[in-house]
């Protein structure tokens, strides 16, 4: 039962910083946009062309 009052103000410490830090992250922008990075690897970005390449038929 002792072990109670250290793990209980431990685990309430833990879950302050958790809390901290999903406010520090939300206000230093970290989740401001969340899809674009994905679909960006997805997506090919053309090549320009030259101007001695002729299109492809």
């Amino acid at each position: 039962m002792s072990v109670l009052y250290l793990l209980v103000p431990i685990a309430l410490l833990l879950a302050g910083a958790g809390v901290a830090a999903f406010f520090w992250s939300v206000r230093s922008g970290q989740f401001d946009d969340v899809e674009t990075p994905a679909i960006r690897v997805l997506v090919d970005e053309e090549r320009p062309r030259s101007s001695d390449e002729s299109p492809r038929p």
